[in-house]
């Protein structure tokens, strides 16, 4: 494993993190909790101390989950969690509908105690913004929060996590360049660059370091899929279009030389892809498995892709991958 230091920071961030939403909920397939436990402990093992999760993880159970898997290693792992959902809301939910969410003062410090008492923990290395709109972001009552909390010692950092979908370019844009946040999460692979490529120079100038998610695009960029796969309703994949589904596996096929001609598996290499962008200290696939955390973990050791090789996927891009109108002129998508 390598690690990459996180900008204006001391943190030094495993280059593959481990999402905790795939052992905390049921999107990606359910996983028993003492599966769970033993795949984030596994993960240490491998040399991941990068532990991403959020207080919407399974109403909190994403937060304990972690509690419960390193007892004694608090100061052996950095962990980041989300604030901004409130979780204690009774309104019925309709399959993966959104929570309301509340950003004054109080309810800050409350989400931030009720996460401490659940990580078992007296503080917080990176606190992040859970899918913040503009209005959040604008909010300096909020920041001025943060702030304090920092102040107290009860958090580290913190920083803003963009989604839940591809897009929010205003956000992260003002995020990046109008809150002093140290990170910032977005989605990032090689069918979804938009507008993800447009925070690197961005990030880059405020030296703020990016945390990308997802990075094999709903598993379309790993051997598991070469035709239309059939998901359980349950599974958060099942949720994508049809339509999306269909393009991104024509996408990737096309894109699964990076695997051809070189000792790593498509998998690795869409997280090598990630990590060619010098901004992104750490990349979080969903882990699912041992055979999948073996594999990924392994991927910082896998050979770089070439500048060919980037320049081959990089006029895929542009052109759309010759299924549809490419996302961004040439001239902006650097």
């Amino acid at each position: 494993m390598n690690y990459r230091l996180l900008p204006r920071t001391d943190l030094k961030l495993s280059e593959v993190g481990f999402g905790v939403w795939t052992v905390a909920t049921d999107w990606w397939g359910h996983i028993d909790r003492e599966d769970g436990i033993h795949l984030l402990q596994k993960a240490h093992d491998l040399g991941v101390n990068f532990f991403d999760t959020a207080d919407t993880y399974g109403t909190g159970y994403g937060e304990e989950v972690l509690a419960m898997a390193f007892p004694k290693q608090r100061r052996d792992i950095i962990i980041g969690t989300k604030f901004g959902y409130d979780i204690h809301d009774t309104t019925p939910r309709v399959g993966h509908k959104e929570r309301s969410q509340k950003w004054d003062p109080a309810f800050i410090r409350f989400a931030c105690e009720q996460s401490l008492r659940r990580l078992k923990t007296d503080y917080i290395d990176i606190y992040q913004l859970h899918n913040p709109r503009l209005p959040a972001i604008e909010n300096d009552e909020l920041f001025a929060t943060l702030d304090e909390l920092v102040k107290e010692g009860k958090l580290r950092y913190y920083a803003v996590a963009l989604g839940p979908d591809i897009g929010w370019f205003e956000e992260g844009e003002a995020s990046l360049k109008y809150r002093n946040i140290h990170a910032m999460q977005i989605i990032h692979s090689i069918l979804e660059q938009e507008p993800s490529r447009r925070f690197f120079p961005i990030a880059k100038e405020k030296n703020v370091g990016l945390l990308s998610r997802v990075p094999h695009a709903s598993e379309v960029l790993t051997d598991r899929y070469k035709t239309m796969p059939q998901f359980d309703p349950s599974d958060h994949r099942a949720f994508r279009k049809r339509e999306w589904l269909e393009k991104a596996i024509k996408k990737a096929n096309l894109s699964r030389f990076i695997a051809d001609e070189a000792d790593r598996t498509f998998a690795q290499a869409a997280i090598k892809f990630c990590l060619a962008q010098e901004t992104i200290c750490s990349v979080l696939p969903n882990i699912t498995n041992p055979r999948e955390l073996a594999e990924y973990t392994s991927a910082p050791d896998v050979p770089n892709l070439t500048p060919h090789e980037l320049a081959r996927l990089d006029d895929l891009w542009r052109s759309g991958f010759g299924v549809e109108e490419a996302p961004l002129p040439a001239e902006s998508s650097s």
